[in-house]
């Protein structure tokens, strides 16, 4: 049976990899295709006035205000991780964004690609399915119709994957997970490195709850690597998340850009659009 999506699977898929790749097993590669490993976090010499093991108060300030440019909705960006990629824009100016995303593959039991568009009040999604169990189920013929399903609003709200918050901007969730530094040191001019607690970022879906779980203690301490921009605006946060139970280690890698310069979505054609089956909003609830 197909694996349906939680409203979380928008960036649950990206950091659970048994979704991201169902048949995938060994070490998880990184967004460049290199393995990823957990690397050690070495210890730093608190400053004077820092509280012992948190790292440098000032660069965890200095991360938390990084994101606040995000709250504007108005810019790029991208996250990748084991076997799921995924773009896209958001701006608020227009009310529009747009995701495009990449989950698992041919060879995986699914590969799912979407171009979601969102222009409020009305939202729309390309999709392709396809995977070794996708010729298996009836029902993915109905929503691989190479065109764009238009959406009733009132069966996504709050899913991740097809519903968009204008009143929360934040498609990675980048926020939330600054949220949860635990220690953090500054590294070189705009870079950072320290440890994060993931666990934290479940409410707002960016972590999914099944690899907390796995994780176990682990959660509390994951690695991450921190960049900004000149105008000390959030430009990448990368998670290094350990093995854990069934999930190898792996590398999240999220980036913004264009902040401020992003464009509005285009709506899809009138004639490459169809109203959206039954079959799809039951893939995703």
């Amino acid at each position: 049976m197909i694996r349906r999506f939680s409203a979380a699977a928008f960036a649950a898929a990206l950091l659970t990899p048994g979704l991201a790749a169902c048949n995938s097993t060994g070490t998880g590669t990184g967004a460049a295709g290199t393995t990823s490993a957990s690397p050690a976090v070495s210890g730093s010499i608190a400053p004077s006035g820092a509280t012992p093991g948190a790292g440098d108060p000032a660069a965890k300030q200095a991360l938390l205000d990084s994101t606040n440019e995000i709250k504007n909705g108005n810019f790029r960006f991208t996250m990748s991780g084991v076997g799921s990629s995924a773009e896209g824009q958001v701006h608020e100016p227009s009310q529009s964004a747009e995701m495009k995303m990449t989950i698992g593959d041919q060879s995986s039991d699914l590969m799912l690609k979407l171009d979601v568009i969102h222009f409020k009040p009305d939202s729309w999604v390309k999709l392709e399915v396809g995977g070794k169990t996708a010729s298996s189920v009836p029902a993915i013929q109905k929503i691989n119709t190479g065109k764009y399903q238009h959406l009733d609003q009132t069966r996504i709200k709050g899913n991740r994957a097809l519903g968009f918050d204008f009143d929360t901007f934040d498609p990675s969730g980048s926020a939330v997970i600054t949220q949860g530094i635990t220690e953090v040191r500054k590294t070189g001019d705009g870079t950072y490195a320290g440890t994060v607690d993931v666990s934290k970022a479940a409410q707002a879906g960016s972590v999914d709850p099944t690899l907390i779980t796995a994780l176990g203690a682990q959660a509390q301490t994951v690695p991450f690597t921190a960049k900004v921009d000149p105008q000390g605006r959030l430009s990448e946060l990368v998670l290094q998340v350990p093995a854990a139970g069934q999930n190898a280690a792996q590398e999240i890698k999220m980036t913004y850009s264009d902040y401020g310069a992003a464009t509005a979505a285009q709506k899809p054609p009138a004639d490459q659009v169809v109203e959206a089956p039954p079959e799809l909003y039951n893939l995703f609830n």
